[in-house]
């Protein structure tokens, strides 16, 4: 049955946290809008809402049939888990294992990144954290966003939310609530509103509960290797036993992992519109064997590839100093739209600008997208993981400089 969605403002200007961590508000809209959805997140609905990264379809964590909502709402996989969230660390010491004990290298993470674009494995207690929550795994991810509004809604309930992006399973993470709306406009009955979200792309997944210490970063996002890496070397100095931070595909493999995966974002394919799309190396060594094209006879192919009645439409996602904006001809029945993406100094807007452009590029018509990518550093190494998730295919490009 279709639901009437309705949408509520939220200020996140009006709340702020005590040391108790407790939030206190200042616009009474706002605390009104919380209560709202507490309310139905209480019924076991679930409620969209914004976080720092992207936006999120809460459920009560801690009910398996209000976790349920969320894979039906979404179309989700029932082996893709899902990432909990607290608001508070007295809430997070509420769902671990009576004997766990944090680590000095999470108590670090916590401390620097917390609240924050940073997940983190724990054990976890089945008793306490239904099944449906880690796919049966024996590892819970855990956050606390930063965000006041999604940290407030999880304090004003009393209780771990599950929240994944607020988009049908597959699809580009919403950085707005007219993207949710668009996307689950019937499926749900509030989103609330707090603006558009900062970071762009989904949190750091990182796994430190291995025996050699290691941090493992099973999925790069808005705190970044380099970020983890400074931190580490600030607490531990000169010591040899300094945890060491290692990629997930850059630097390891786990083939049974990624069958079996301990946090979203692993197994399936993500962050795909509804149209084509095409990644383009530029600055990227290609592989032995790979042919290179030049970018002119590249974009003069397309016509002929995707041909379309009255003309193509292509959607040109790069950074706003690009060189390929300097060779981008004038090709008869094509339509070039572009989606700047920031300057290539400074990833993080490109993060910031990623899913927000492609989902404007599928609501705007166009018939493929394009997207060049980026270097693999800070945010980039974040962006690239989303990219080549969300393409069908990759080309490499000659130079133009």
């Amino acid at each position: 049955m279709s639901k009437r969605t309705r949408v509520r403002r939220c200020d996140a200007a009006a709340i702020s946290f005590n040391e108790s961590e407790d939030p206190e508000f200042s616009d009474a809209d706002t605390l009104d809008a919380l209560q709202n959805a507490r309310t139905l997140l209480q019924d076991l609905q679930p409620v969209a809402f914004p976080t720092e990264t992207v936006y999120g379809l809460g459920a009560l964590a801690l009910n398996a049939t209000a976790a349920a909502s969320i894979f039906s709402t979404k179309g989700r996989p029932p082996d893709n888990p899902l990432i909990v969230h607290v608001s508070s660390k007295k809430m997070l010491s509420r769902i671990l294992p009576p004997s766990y004990k944090l680590s000095r290298t999470y108590e670090l993470l916590i401390r620097r990144f917390w609240p924050g674009p940073l997940t983190l494995l724990f054990p976890t207690d089945s008793t306490l954290v239904p099944p449906i929550i880690t796919a049966g795994q024996p590892a819970v991810a855990i956050r606390m966003p930063s965000h006041p509004v999604a940290r407030a809604l999880i304090a004003v309930v009393d209780a771990p939310l599950a929240a994944p992006s607020a988009n049908s399973s597959g699809k580009p993470s919403p950085t707005r609530a007219e993207h949710v709306l668009k996307d689950l406009d019937g499926k749900i009955e509030l989103i609330l509103d707090g603006g558009p979200c900062g970071v762009g792309l989904e949190s750091t997944v990182v796994d430190g509960l291995q025996e050699d210490g290691s941090v493992r970063v099973l999925r790069p996002g808005g705190v970044t290797v380099e970020d983890i890496e400074k931190a580490l070397r600030e607490e531990y100095g000169d010591d040899p036993a300094t945890p060491r931070v290692l990629v997930h595909r850059r630097d390891y493999r786990d083939e049974a992992m990624e069958q079996a995966p301990t946090t979203p974002g692993m197994k399936y394919r993500h962050y795909s519109p509804a149209v084509p799309v095409l990644l383009m190396h530029t600055s990227s060594t290609p592989l032995t064997g790979t042919v290179t094209s030049r970018p002119v006879d590249f974009f003069q192919s397309l016509r002929s590839r995707f041909a379309r009645p009255g003309g193509l439409k292509v959607g040109l996602l790069t950074p706003s100093d690009s060189p390929l904006l300097d060779v981008i001809p004038e090709i008869a029945g094509l339509e070039w739209c572009s989606y700047p993406l920031g300057p290539v100094a400074d990833p993080a807007i490109t993060a910031q600008r990623l899913f927000d452009n492609l989902l404007t590029a599928e609501r705007e018509g166009v018939h493929i997208i394009l997207i060049e990518g980026v270097v693999e550093e800070r945010e980039g190494l974040a962006v690239m993981n989303r990219v080549k998730k969300a393409a069908g295919e990759s080309v490499w490009l000659q130079r133009t400089t």
